[in-house]
């Protein structure tokens, strides 16, 4: 009691400093970057000042700068550079405890008698700087600002990813750039390539990043030298905040309905306090006392029952009388401090933390020829929760800035399957319950730096970072009954196998896997001037050395040999495997892991480069060079017989490049991109490990012969920008693929998940994004507040199969959509402070899993999706509520076995694999912004 009066009191104290200081700030603040118009570069050293007055700065190394302490008013800002126009922007409006926002472009002075002045608006001066980024980007690129998150309804990276032309997103998290699988895309955080997030497949799980913690994010489509390698897709680079514009604190609160969901029945295993906030207690892990697994296959019946006895009987099941709405908080705290040396520190921390409730109901049918193998209605609840934190530290001096940037994030999802249904190959009607519990954690560091230098005006940027991930899984679980109907069985059994622990049925697994990633990379930029006209000259490299371990045990209940006790196998699951019914008449705990049940990994990538930026004349402008890489992968596995296997790929890759823009005015580009990149497979996919999985009853299987993808890509685009937040663009774009990487399945038993490489693959497509505003139709308020976009993409894609026997026909490759939409519509009306952001998508369908002959391939129905969010500042625009309506229609999702030529869902024709819907998502937060600056 007393500890919790001191924490009320604490609490009450910074909330009374919070206020205070909010209350008694009164001055306001400007800042902005300054960029070139040309280039796009922001310039270093640009003199801003209020104009009539003795207050200025100069921008830091970033082209950012800041002029604090200012009464409310409005006030006319004076730019300048030396060689470039002077710019006066007027009308730029400060308010009480509020930073103004003024981004400016300056362009090369034609005049070298007199200084040119350029007097502008600050409305008309957003015009020039909003797609300034990417109008001059060297590579086709799309992206999303800040400001444009904030009238999303995302909260996360992964969705606001899926706002940005020709992506989509998949299970929530994973990006898809032109309709191609994950694989084929690469992260960047911060300038540093982020590791795969899952151990099973080459992604990054987006949806750890809270989308308030961006700065902005650029999806790079074609290759450039400075670019990883390892894409053809899209390089997706994340910007997160370090030095803020002012001081603050923000917090936020939220919650969440799911219409099939919240306030509904829900069951769930075992869940233990600490799992609401990521982890998972110790004595979910094997106990100790149970004996390596070479003791323990040499154990006698009686000492393996003995070690049986250590394992809790955790099948159990907690009934709730509904599912409590989602939770979600966030608090987050700038500070920025000028120093008496003009030098400034800023430092951002965010401490984020969300879970849900959800259920969702499923069908599952296979298929062996015309003949239904299975027809199962699966019940799914799972409990998620995540803990995010991030801190970002940085110094700015003059020409100079050190910056320490650190995300942390740790996530678990508890799930509780139970099934029914019917085997009609074995004539059985079928019961099963599942419990799976999987805790992902992440932890990205690094220490970046940037500088100008006198001689020649060289800039260097660095980094130094490291990373750590791991996925453990504790004790997934499942059992099944069977009620044999054509031998008049009354009573469901119990599937207990004889004589050897399976991995279907009856069966306790565990796994652990780490990974330690380092990266280095050092870039060099020198300026200098050919045919009259700016270039630059940027060499540099990097190095990412990865480390693997992974392992796992696979344990089952099987059948005395003695006389066994026949009536154990009624009793009821969450008494079944009772430690009482290990024994002579009853079970053994078995021990089923096998050779291939671990591997360990290493991975070492060293690259460098060199590229050439430069302009021919005053309209085009061509960038060119070449990355080598040289790449090692190490695997240390074994096949089933025991003995050891070594998995060596090493390529030395050569990847030249060229980017090409021609101004046909300036408002619009026609850009050329030509570029040479590889896919390499992921560690696990290259190791002999195979998961079952339960809820798809196939087994996922590793391929140590893969190669890597070798891919030629080829682009151009159309690109016009009219005026403010509004672009036209047309874009085709041609790939070829050597040895791409597919996921197949491959006949047996158990039908196995695996991976191979196809001989060759082509993909080429359209792209088409608009975004307009809507003040033409009438000088009505409404339209002048009301902006359309939309972006398509038709994709065509074809796989040669000459090599793959056991395949027939041609067809697309595996994970590629042919189209995707994204629409909307936007409204911000800044007078009453009300916006709402009305978005479509839609992916078309997908081959999600590559077939073989008699067993054709599956796809992933196209659905419909349609969100929503209305927003409303209030308290002097200090604080928001906001409401999120998600996939409104909440349409079927639908995996299927194409039976027809036209590639489309045919109902009645084709074979359903698997239904379900996620519900229809609603969720209200609340948002606060206190000012921390002082008068």
């Amino acid at each position: 009691m007393k500890s919790q009066l001191t924490l009320k009191k604490a609490f009450l104290t910074l909330l009374f400093v919070v206020i205070g200081t909010a209350v008694f700030a009164q001055t306001g603040k400007i800042s902005g970057t300054i960029s070139d118009k040309k280039t796009g570069e922001t310039l270093i050293g640009a003199g801003v000042k209020i104009s009539g007055t003795t207050k200025a700065v100069a921008t830091d190394v970033e082209g950012r700068y800041t002029l604090s302490g200012l009464a409310a008013g409005k006030y006319v800002l004076e730019v300048s550079y030396v060689s470039y126009s002077t710019k006066n922007v007027t009308e730029v409006e400060v308010n009480d405890n509020a930073v103004t926002t003024v981004n400016v472009v300056l362009e090369e002075s034609s005049s070298t008698l007199s200084q040119v002045v350029i007097t502008t608006s600050v409305k008309q001066e957003s015009v020039n700087t909003l797609y300034l980024k990417q109008k001059t980007n060297v590579s086709i690129s799309d992206g999303i600002s800040a400001d444009q998150i904030k009238r999303s309804p995302d909260r996360n990276t992964s969705e606001v990813l899926k706002r940005v032309s020709g992506t989509s997103i998949q299970d929530n998290k994973f990006v898809i750039v032109r309709g191609l699988s994950d694989r084929y895309n690469a992260t960047l955080l911060n300038n540093a390539i982020l590791p795969s997030s899952e151990p099973d497949r080459k992604a990054f799980s987006f949806d750890i990043i809270p989308s308030n913690m961006i700065d902005n994010i650029v999806i790079n489509k074609t290759a450039s030298p400075d670019l990883p390698g390892d894409f053809s897709g899209g390089v997706v680079q994340v910007l997160t905040k370090d030095i803020p514009s002012d001081n603050y604190l923000f917090g936020s609160v939220g919650t969440g309905y799911n219409s099939q969901s919240t306030f509904k029945n829900f069951h769930l295993g075992e869940k233990s306090g600490v799992e609401n906030f990521g982890f998972f207690k110790s004595s979910r892990n094997i106990p100790k006392g149970v004996p390596s697994t070479a003791k323990y296959n040499v154990l006698t019946s009686n000492q393996k029952i003995d070690a049986g006895k250590l394992f809790a009987n955790s099948f159990q099941t907690n009934n709730y009388n509904s599912a409590m709405p989602a939770q979600a908080y966030q608090l987050s705290m700038g500070l920025r401090k000028e120093l008496k040396n003009k030098a400034n520190i800023g430092a951002i921390f965010s401490l984020t933390y969300r879970n849900a409730e959800n259920r969702n109901e499923s069908e599952r049918f296979d298929y062996e020829g015309a003949t239904t193998q299975y027809d199962f209605k699966d019940n799914t609840y799972k409990f998620s929760s995540s803990v995010g934190a991030l801190a970002n530290i940085a110094y700015i001096k003059g020409n100079n800035k050190i910056a320490f940037k650190n995300l942390y994030n740790i996530s678990l999802d508890n799930t509780y399957t139970s099934r029914s249904g019917t085997q009609f190959v074995d004539k059985d009607y079928i019961q099963g319950y599942s419990y799976d519990l999987v805790s992902k954690s992440l932890l990205n560091t690094q220490l970046e730096g940037e500088h100008k230098l006198a001689w020649e005006d060289l800039k260097i940027n660095w980094n130094l970072g490291y990373s750590y991930s791991d996925r453990l899984q504790p004790d997934l679980k499942s059992v099944n009954y069977r009620l044999d109907y054509d031998q008049g069985a009354t009573k469901y059994e119990a599937v207990v196998p004889n004589g050897t622990a399976s991995r279907t049925d009856a069966s306790r697994f565990f796994s652990e896997l780490f990974e330690d990633s380092y990266n280095a990379g050092l870039n060099l930029t020198l300026p200098f001037t050919l045919f009259n006209e700016k270039s630059s000259l940027k060499v540099g490299g990097m190095k990412q050395y990865k480390l693997r371990d992974f392992k796992a045990r696979k344990f089952g209940y099987i059948k005395s040999f003695g006389s066994f006790d026949a009536s154990l196998l009624t009793l009821p699951f969450n008494q079944i495997f009772d430690p009482a019914n290990l024994k002579p008449t009853g079970f053994i705990m078995d021990e089923g892991t096998e050779n291939a049940d671990k591997y360990d990994a290493t991975s070492d990538l060293n690259a460098g480069y060199a590229m050439l930026d430069t302009r021919l004349n005053k309209k085009l402008r061509v960038s060119f060079g070449a990355r080598i890489e040289d790449s090692y992968q190490l695997v240390n596995t074994a096949d089933y017989t025991g003995a050891k296997v070594k998995v060596e790929k090493q390529y030395l890759d050569i990847l030249p490049s060229l980017n090409a823009t021609y101004n046909l005015s300036e408002k619009t580009n026609i850009r050329l991109s030509a570029s040479q990149t590889v896919t390499r497979p992921e560690l696990r996919e290259l190791s002999n490990f195979g998961f079952f999985d339960y809820i798809s009853k196939r087994i996922l299987q590793g391929n140590p012969d893969l190669k890597r993808s070798q891919n030629t890509n080829i682009d151009f685009k159309y690109e016009f920008f009219p005026g403010a937040g509004q672009v036209l663009s047309v874009s085709g774009y041609y790939k070829y693929f050597k040895n791409p990487i597919e996921q197949v399945v491959s006949s047996g038993s158990v039908r196995n998940i695996t991976f191979q490489n196809a001989t060759s693959a082509t993909t080429y497509g359209m792209e088409l994004e608009v975004r307009k505003n809507l003040a033409f139709i009438s000088d009505n308020d409404f339209y002048k507040n009301l902006t359309a976009y939309a972006n398509t993409s038709i994709i065509f894609s074809t796989v040669n199969l000459n090599s793959l026997v056991s395949e027939i026909t041609s067809r697309a490759l595996q994970g590629q959509s042919p189209y995707l939409i994204n629409a909307g519509l936007l409204f911000n009306e800044p007078k009453t402070n009300l916006s709402f952001n009305l978005l479509y998508n839609r992916v078309g369908e997908r081959i999600s899993e590559v077939g073989y002959q008699g067993y054709p391939d599956i796809y992933e129905k196209g659905r419909n999706m349609i969100d929503f969010q209305i927003s409303k500042r209030l308290l002097k625009n200090k604080a928001e509520l906001r409401l999120n309506l998600v996939d409104i229609l909440n349409e079927k999702i639908y995996f299927y076995q194409n039976n027809n030529t036209k590639n489309t869902y045919q109902a009645g024709t084709d074979n359903i694999m698997n239904t379900a819907r996620t519900g229809t998502g609603a969720s209200l937060t609340f948002t606060y912004n206190f000012s921390l600056d002082k008068k």
